[in-house]
């Protein structure tokens, strides 16, 4: 299979553009310059077009021709979530619209005082669930890829004009395990996504629409450690202003010796197959994600 490389889609230049077009014109023209640029990266992004066809065409099983409108239609979404994570970071006008299902629980686990920890993909716009979790009056953390977060948080805070990010950084030395700690032993809530991995990192094949994939045992060997509730969040774009939320009953894993990593791995990947299937234009994948193909 291909690897990760560790960042996601996108470069500095395109978040950028989107920023001045907000700016300039606000939302629509935002979007109606998208047009353009989800064309170029289809047009041009030869690599993971390829990967985002073979997953809409084979995994999804939809033709051939709409599996290549969705290869473009894949890569405006993915404009449209960073779009809207400016606005809505930013505080700029807009007419969005949210339903949260399962809000109820995150509160619970935040007044249970126990800490936790919420684990998303890349899927969707987790960014608006992070803005969104500011409701939940404690301190969020958010671990990322250091590839993933230097550049992008400089620009989100030059266009929003906020540093209430609180990142912890990936770090080869494993460091970073301490401040996860750090922020669990405060009964605060640690969010990461579970779906990708860097080369030599610790892994399980797990059936993810009906062939093997591997998924990063990190997130879930740390829930099974710490012993803290788990709870698996998404939000989804529903229309061009409104999105849907939802979180699962948060679940305390039992020790790794005692089986709770394989099945804490099993169950997010159920509920992350079940959101692909229900949004496949909202999965933002741009290499070949199965153990078998592309090696």
């Amino acid at each position: 299979m291909s690897e990760w490389e560790g960042k996601s889609k996108g470069n500095k230049l395109g978040y950028q553009i989107f920023i001045y077009a907000i700016r300039k014109g606000g939302l629509k023209v935002a979007y109606t310059l998208l047009y353009l640029v989800a064309l170029n990266f289809f047009l041009f992004s030869r690599k993971s077009s390829k990967a985002s066809f073979y997953f809409q065409r084979y995994k999804m099983g939809f033709s051939w021709w709409r599996s290549i409108k969705n290869v473009y239609w894949n890569y405006y979404a993915f404009g449209q979530s960073i779009i809207d994570k400016i606005v809505t970071m930013a505080g700029l006008p807009n007419k969005f619209s949210f339903e949260f299902n399962g809000e109820q629980y995150l509160l619970d686990m935040v007044a249970d005082a126990k800490g936790g920890i919420l684990l998303s993909a890349h899927l969707g716009n987790w960014e608006i669930a992070g803005h969104l979790f500011t409701r939940l009056n404690t301190r969020i953390h958010i671990v990322m890829f250091d590839g993933e977060h230097a550049w992008v948080k400089q620009i989100m805070e030059d266009a929003t004009g906020t540093k209430k990010m609180n990142v912890i950084l990936i770090k080869p030395d494993l460091s970073h395990i301490y401040a996860i700690q750090a922020a669990l032993d405060n009964k605060e809530l640690v969010c990461m996504h579970a779906d990708r991995f860097l080369p030599g990192n610790p892994t399980r094949e797990i059936s993810f629409l009906n062939e093997p994939a591997p998924f990063p045992m990190g997130p879930f060997l740390l829930s099974s450690t710490f012993q803290v509730p788990v709870s698996f969040v998404f939000a989804f774009k529903t229309s061009n202003s409104h999105f849907k939320l939802s979180a699962t009953p948060p679940k305390i894993y039992a020790k790794k010796n005692e089986g709770g990593v394989e099945l804490a791995m099993k169950d997010f990947v159920s509920v992350m197959e079940e959101k692909v299937k229900q949004y496949p234009l909202q999965w933002y994948n741009y290499y070949y994600f199965w153990s078998k193909v592309g090696s």
